[in-house]
């Protein structure tokens, strides 16, 4: 006669839902402001962890850690557990995703026609910076530098690939 729109759940599963959402709301402890704020958390919760990383009484940490569980009751964590995920290198999109930006620059330290292709692929890029890059990096590497401008390029093929989503065959 009446119907239930929600599974009944038992307080001891209630118990462990609410003590993952904890658990998670305690990971979000350990990251900076900085990384904090690139989550997009609800305001409360982005105050509540700010605070929770300045007390420093025993009881108070405590409390605030059940306190940031209880407003993460009323947050999707889905997008959090994606953005940890991939801050900890789960993510395997992700991670492939690196692969093909890491593949992208050994051929274009490897091979000097891979940067036509590479700016055939993406033609946003600009060429005279990675032609710049690729130059230095080849300069580090026979002297024997740090890998400064290795990392650069890394970063600068990361960037032009990102935007336009990850795409392409370079």
């Amino acid at each position: 006669m009446f119907e239930q729109e929600d599974e009944w759940i038992s307080k001891t599963q209630m118990k462990k839902q609410m003590n993952g959402l904890q658990d998670l709301g305690m990971e979000l402890t350990k990251l900076s402001n900085d990384t904090l704020k690139k989550i997009g958390l609800d305001e409360d919760l982005y105050e509540a962890v700010v605070t929770y990383k300045k007390i420093t009484s025993n009881g108070a940490l405590k409390r605030q850690a059940q306190f940031i569980g209880r407003l993460m009751r009323d947050t999707d964590p889905a997008p959090i557990e994606a953005f940890l995920a991939k801050l900890r290198g789960d993510d395997a999109a992700h991670n492939a995703f690196l692969q093909r930006v890491e593949q992208a620059r050994v051929r274009l330290l490897a091979d000097d026609g891979a940067l036509t292709q590479f700016m055939s692929d993406f033609p946003h890029a600009d060429a005279g910076k990675l032609r710049t890059l690729i130059r230095n990096t080849k300069k580090e590497q026979e002297q024997n530098k740090p890998p400064k401008n290795f990392r650069a390029l890394f970063q600068e093929l990361k960037t032009v690939m990102e935007s336009q989503g990850g795409t392409g065959e370079a």
